[in-house]
């Protein structure tokens, strides 16, 4: 199934894509998509209802974040080994771990906020995992039984930010709009392979990043696995899992983004993302 958020900020209301590409609105038999609902007994009622007698949503409205009021938006740093080589650092031995704000998480064609004293705005387009129930101390064997779905996420980063000042990384990635999200949470029996999935990212229509996730160092069920010896995860938590070469700061020289860019992100069978960076 592929899900949904549609309408103003505020005041989605779920929805699910039919067979026909029309979007219905489930919110008749879930109230919003967030941790409440994100679990396999949502999936299964889902399944078994008549989705052509449902109200139909329009296509032309806001679509909002496929995800709400997650309880942890975590992220993987350097997965890609030629992603490590570009910023200079070496590939990682086991996962690199840090957190984004829940605050940051906006829909998949909100624009982007670029404020004052910024100098240094990157992109990252990467993969989402959406967790379906409690997953703690589970094995790698284990992973998929706790894996709800998948989503296109853009990691935005000020690497001035995250780099250059004091502390951890999650100050340069927890600013209001550095979280686009969706559109769609895909649920994992609609990929065939997420282990090999094509992504790529343009910024102001040009091609900035290329890439597959079946380059990432550490792949999603070597994440899960790792991520619940060190915290319990629960349903409706987003984990991002790191993102291929091309970002601005591995560029000679340095690119980073300003007022007006625009930005397109695309993952197989996710979706796509269209963003604009707005000054704040």
């Amino acid at each position: 199934m592929k899900l949904l958020r549609v309408g103003n900020k505020g005041n989605e209301k779920p929805g699910v894509l039919d067979k026909d590409g029309k979007i219905r609105d489930i919110s008749s038999h879930v109230k919003d998509l967030n941790p409440d609902h994100l679990n396999f007994a949502t999936i299964t009622k889902l399944q078994s209802a008549d989705l052509s007698s449902l109200p139909e949503l329009s296509a032309s409205d806001r679509i909002g974040s496929c995800i709400t009021k997650p309880g942890k938006f975590v992220a993987i740093g350097l997965n890609y080994s030629d992603h490590a080589a570009e910023t200079g650092a070496d590939v990682p031995s086991e996962p690199i771990v840090f957190m984004k704000a829940t605050s940051c998480i906006v829909g998949p064609n909100d624009d982007v906020e670029i404020v004052s004293g910024s100098k240094k705005l990157d992109w990252e387009v990467e993969l989402g995992i959406i967790i379906g129930k409690e997953t703690k101390h589970i094995s790698e064997s284990q992973a998929q039984d706790h894996i709800l779905g998948y989503c296109l996420v853009n990691d935005v980063s000020e690497r001035e930010w995250q780099i250059e000042k004091m502390g951890q990384w999650v100050k340069g990635k927890s600013h209001d709009t550095y979280g686009p999200i969706g559109p769609h949470l895909v649920t994992k029996d609609e990929i065939a392979d997420v282990n090999n999935l094509k992504m790529s990212l343009d910024v102001n229509g040009t091609r900035m990043q290329t890439g597959n996730t079946s380059t990432m160092i550490f792949n999603v069920d070597v994440i899960v696995s790792y991520l619940s010896k060190y915290m319990s995860l629960q349903a409706g938590d987003i984990i991002t899992t790191g993102t291929p070469p091309g970002v601005g700061m591995g560029m000679k020289p340095q690119q980073f983004l300003k007022a007006g860019d625009t930005m397109k992100l695309s993952i197989e069978n996710l979706g796509e993302q269209n963003s604009k960076v707005v000054a704040l």
